[in-house]
């Protein structure tokens, strides 16, 4: 299983040390950066799934660098990389900012490590839990998309198959001109029936990589389970005319 990515940002040695070593022996895997270019560098470099970033830093603030992260068009693809900030500064106003900024959390120096462990346990968290709403959210509007699909399939493929079974069945073999027209009409029918079949496995297949188990087996089983019972009825109707 991947380890948790954790970049410290801090210009003070003795800091990071201290969280590369103690984060480490917690199985996270540590990086460090001890300015505000070198960490936007490690942030492109390694995509961590967590930020400590102390605010007072060299060349570039944790507030700018903050900022850049959130709201810079350069770094759009890392915007959801959850921010803890660390900060001597503990008046409302300096919090107040790195949340408007868009941290998740802002510790106050000198810190007891038990509270920013149990603070990075949290803001891990409900970073999973947005990814699994944005999950469940993105297979919601796949299932509602192939619904929809599956309705306008059905209500489009019924009328000109039923119309070329008509066709079929009163056709006059001998009559050369009426065979060649139903053999394009089926050709062109088959043809944009096939077309809405690829375009309903296409969708199938995105709700099959963003399914978990249990909405797999409560979507697109008893989806196919229909199928396959529909298709049993229809073959045993077709059996038994043929009888």
């Amino acid at each position: 299983m991947e380890k948790t990515r954790i970049l410290i940002a801090d210009d003070e040695p003795v800091n990071l040390e201290f969280f590369d070593v103690t984060l480490g022996k917690l199985g996270f895997d540590v990086y460090k950066a001890e300015d505000g270019y070198e960490t936007l560098e490690k942030v492109k470099e390694i995509n961590p799934d967590l930020i400590i970033l102390d605010n007072i830093m060299p060349n570039l603030s944790g507030w700018k660098v903050t900022s850049l992260l959130k709201e810079s068009e350069e770094y759009k693809e890392y915007r959801d990389i959850p921010i803890i900030m660390l900060s001597a500064m503990d008046k409302v106003r300096d919090k107040v900012e790195g949340f408007e900024l868009g941290v998740e959390d802002y510790i106050t120096e000198p810190f007891n490590f038990s509270e920013v462990y149990a603070r990075i346990r949290a803001v891990l968290r409900n970073r999973v839990l947005k990814e699994q709403v944005l999950s469940r959210e993105k297979r919601l509007s796949t299932v509602e998309s192939m619904n929809d699909s599956l309705k306008y399939f059905t209500r489009h493929i019924k009328e000109p198959m039923a119309e070329l079974n008509r066709l079929s069945t009163e056709i006059d073999l001998d009559d050369k001109e009426a065979v060649h027209t139903l053999i394009a009409r089926v050709s062109k029918e088959s043809e944009e029936a096939l077309a809405a079949i690829e375009g309903l496995e296409e969708e199938i297949q995105e709700l099959e990589q963003t399914a978990d188990n249990d909405f797999h087996g409560s979507a697109l089983n008893d989806l196919e389970e229909k199928f396959k019972k529909r298709y049993k009825a229809l073959k045993e109707e077709s059996l038994n005319e043929e009888a």
